[in-house]
């Protein structure tokens, strides 16, 4: 596969066409108007640009990923030589769904269809296609140039050729690919993070700790252990015996709450959602927010570096 069409140019959009660009294959985005096409550009460029000033790639590397992108807003050009196609629209089951009545009839019948929804569930996105056999879902984690991890799923239908396939591609544009076995609401690592946050919140609404000594419970310590070892490698090193042990006695003793929390309910209700309002769990103005987002991202070009090396 050479030619790859992402239909979407929000941030998950663009930043999937990068890391495929980068990779060496050739990526039209679709964009729904002029002015989405314009945001897409910029913010592609601008994520261009800070891998390589952060010398993961270099200026003649640039000239050539930016070559080979092409940014459309006709659905029709964005896919008229696709061989793969990646959904990466806003999370609404039935724009999705329209989305792929119309892909189907543009793309012949062994052109695989894609979704990047981190939540909807395959076989739901493939109802009503008329080969759901050839459709997967792909969640790519954001930020998607810079993170490794594609979960692929398949629904009901999906056959093994398309798993196959869309793992090859994955691997290809030198991501991690997680094949699940069985489609199940937030795959594999939203069921890991929101269990961690889950309890994050109990632990804050019960007053056990401020919000910043919970955070840091986590940044030096796991946070700085799972980059090299998942929670089952930790297990095994730290001895099954005590990891048995511990959860006997704890996993009674941990936060079962089936809704969100005290705290974040009231934050939500309020209007209070983060850094894109100025206020959440903390205060966001708006050179904080900026910082912060720039640490995060030098860590994970950090990561980035290290995993390039080992290759």
């Amino acid at each position: 596969m050479e030619n790859i069409a992402i239909i979407g140019a929000g941030t998950m959009g663009h930043s999937i066409a990068l890391s495929a660009a980068w990779s060496g294959l050739s990526v039209k985005i679709f964009g729904i108007d002029a002015r989405d096409v314009k945001s897409a550009r910029a913010g592609f460029e601008a994520k261009l640009h800070l891998m390589t000033d952060h010398e993961l790639i270099s200026k003649e590397q640039e000239k050539e990923i930016a070559e080979r992108v092409a940014f459309t807003i006709s659905l029709e050009e964005a896919v008229k030589e696709a061989e793969f196609i990646i959904e990466a629209v806003p999370e609404n089951m039935a724009l999705k769904h329209q989305l792929y009545r119309q892909l189907e009839e543009l793309v012949a019948n062994d052109i695989i269809i894609a979704s990047n929804s981190s939540g909807l569930m395959p076989t739901a996105l493939a109802e009503g296609m008329k080969h759901p056999e050839r459709f997967v879902l792909t969640h790519f984690w954001n930020p998607a140039h810079l993170i490794p991890l594609v979960e692929i799923v398949g629904g009901e239908k999906t056959d093994e050729q398309t798993l196959q396939r869309t793992k090859e591609l994955i691997e290809r544009m030198n991501k991690q690919a997680v094949l699940l076995k069985k489609e199940l609401p937030g795959f594999i690592g939203n069921r890991l993070q929101f269990a961690l946050f889950r309890e994050a919140q109990a632990l804050l609404d019960a007053g056990v700790a401020s919000k910043e000594n919970i955070d840091a419970a986590v940044t030096y310590s796991i946070g700085r252990r799972l980059p090299v070892t998942g929670p089952l490698q930790t297990a095994d090193l730290g001895g099954l015996d005590i990891f048995y042990a511990i959860s006997d006695y704890l996993f009674e003793d941990l936060s079962t709450d089936q809704k969100p929390g005290r705290t974040l309910s009231g934050l939500a209700e309020n209007g209070e959602l983060g850094a894109k309002t100025g206020s959440g769990f903390y205060d966001w103005p708006e050179a904080q927010s900026q910082a912060v987002q720039a640490k995060r991202e030098e860590a994970l070009i950090y990561f980035l570096k290290q995993d390039m090396e080992k290759e």
